[in-house]
């Protein structure tokens, strides 16, 4: 891998040695959600850990507790003495830290680049997409821990029934969220590729969709290439998955459509679960089309077989979260050769991550759930679920808009997203790493929403969006907080509010 046109700060094409040969090991930006499972997981393999962050935080409390020497604060003697220095994107080049480990020649690992060295001797399997990634990892996990492995793993968000995001495991699995992002993902070189959906975001990276397309073909490229699974619902995923076959790959599809080797069939949702029935394709399936035949194949195709009419639930709304089951599902059976009967048990009994559909409450009558749903795909995804789960009530939704680039490229989708609510509450842009740009707001999405007959409310700030949500609820509506940024800090207060209103 030496053509990567998508990253100039890291080379993700040079082999990264394994963990246990990174000497002492220091974290910028250590309190991060993300960076923090690092520290974890060097922790748990039994590394000698530093670490710094701008401000203190529980987190680092904990990272301290496990036996990490964090800093608060960033000063170049923080590196002195580490071997190897990880940083996120998100560490600019001018902090101090690590223009110090440059100047120092100190090795630089990006986040990717440290989470592939602890999956060094392990079975990799890495997870993309622009939606569903978090969800798909954390089944897959919850389905190998329920078959009798014990995988490592690196989510995006924390596992509700584990209470953590990361944990370095015994097993021969290691099951990490592959952040497209910034192109980073490239790094993981995975033996199992799980590709939810190919679709246009992160343009303020990429540039244009073919970009992003390039970016996928090279991840399901960069690995030992034993199996790609991914979804033929998705046209993006689809065209990725012919290529793949065309290129002698062993591809796997799932999806509600004809052409997929395992696809869900007799769909059915009720309130917050959901179920299907999965039937495979027969002798016309072209999951050894194109493929070098070899047991790995045979052992795919008859993996595959044991799938069929059996029966997929879980306990989640929407059609995209038992699509996400199924892709968890064929990467465990076929990628991993786990007990299929074991695989969907543990996904049946799947509680859930963080912030994708979480319940936080319920008072009077009005129900509220946050989630982290950021692009026009996924926001369209958790409105139908919240649709499913509100009847016959209203459904009301508080969209924060991430990003003002993001709202410039995408404000009709964002509308079209939006407009299965009854009302919505429409908060000022969260800006993340972005400048404000001339022209870019909210209402980019509040006018196409409100032609097309929503009930269209425009607030600035969240202190607001509360007030606005406790004015226009009422007993039997169900509210959903939806936003990668501060948006999900308004349900709590709202039903706080709403209890005070009751008392």
């Amino acid at each position: 891998m030496t053509d990567l046109p998508f990253t100039t700060r890291f080379d993700l094409g040079v082999d990264v040695p394994p963990a246990r040969e990174l000497g002492r090991i220091h974290v910028l930006a250590a309190g991060g959600a993300g960076m923090s499972a690092i520290v974890r997981l060097f922790l748990d393999g039994g590394l000698v850990v530093s670490g710094s962050d701008a401000q203190d935080s529980a987190v680092l409390d904990s990272l301290r507790e496990r036996g990490a020497t964090i800093h608060v604060g960033h000063d170049p003697a923080h590196v002195a003495g580490a071997d190897t220095v990880v940083v996120s994107s998100a560490v600019r080049e001018e902090n101090v830290e690590l223009a110090a480990a440059r100047t120092a020649g100190i090795r630089i690992l990006h986040r990717s680049q440290a989470l592939a060295s602890l999956m060094s001797g392990h079975a990799r399997v890495a997870v993309a997409g622009a939606n569903g990634k978090t969800t798909t990892t954390a089944m897959l996990t919850v389905a190998l821990l329920a078959a009798g492995a014990d995988p490592s793993f690196a989510i995006g968000g924390e596992l509700v029934g584990l209470g953590v995001n990361a944990r370095l495991g015994s097993g021969e699995a290691f099951v990490v969220e592959a952040d497209e992002s910034d192109g980073t993902f490239l790094a993981y070189r995975p033996d199992v590729a799980v590709i939810t959906n190919v679709q246009p975001d992160h343009l303020d990276f990429y540039g244009t969709f073919d970009v992003v397309r390039a970016a996928y073909q090279m991840f399901a490229e960069s690995g030992s290439a034993r199996l790609l699974v991914t979804c033929s619902d998705d046209p993006g995923a689809w065209d990725l998955a012919c290529a793949r076959r065309e290129a002698g790959a062993l591809v796997v599809t799932y999806g509600t459509d004809d052409r997929a080797d395992l696809r869900l069939v007799d769909v059915v949702g009720e309130g917050l679960s959901g179920r299907a029935r999965l039937a495979v394709r027969g002798t016309d399936s072209p999951v050894l089309e194109g493929a070098e035949p070899g047991e790995r194949a045979r052992a795919a195709v008859e993996a595959l077989t044991t799938l069929d009419g059996l029966g997929l639930e879980v306990a989640l709304p929407g059609v995209h979260n038992l699509l996400d089951a199924a892709a968890a599902l064929l990467a465990a059976v076929v990628g991993l050769g786990a007990d299929p009967q074991q695989v969907l048990a543990g996904l049946a009994g799947y509680s859930g991550t963080r912030r994708r559909f979480e319940a936080k409450g319920e008072v009077g009558g009005i129900r509220v759930v946050d989630d982290y749903a950021h692009n026009p795909a996924k926001v369209e995804a958790v409105v139908a679920a919240g649709r499913q789960v509100s009847a016959p009530g209203r459904l009301v939704v508080c969209f924060q808009p991430h990003l003002f680039s993001r709202t410039r490229d995408f404000a009709d989708r964002f509308a079209q997203a939006l407009s299965g609510a009854d009302v919505v509450v429409l908060t000022d842009i969260y800006p993340a790493r972005e400048d404000p740009m001339p022209g870019v707001s909210s209402e980019l999405v509040s006018a196409p929403l409100a032609a097309t007959g929503t009930t269209v409310h425009d607030v600035v700030g969240l202190d607001a969006a509360v007030a606005r949500l406790r004015d226009v609820v009422r007993p039997g509506d169900l509210v959903l907080t939806v936003g990668a940024g501060s948006v999900t800090t308004v349900g709590p207060r709202l039903l706080e509010e709403l209890a005070g209103v009751s008392t």
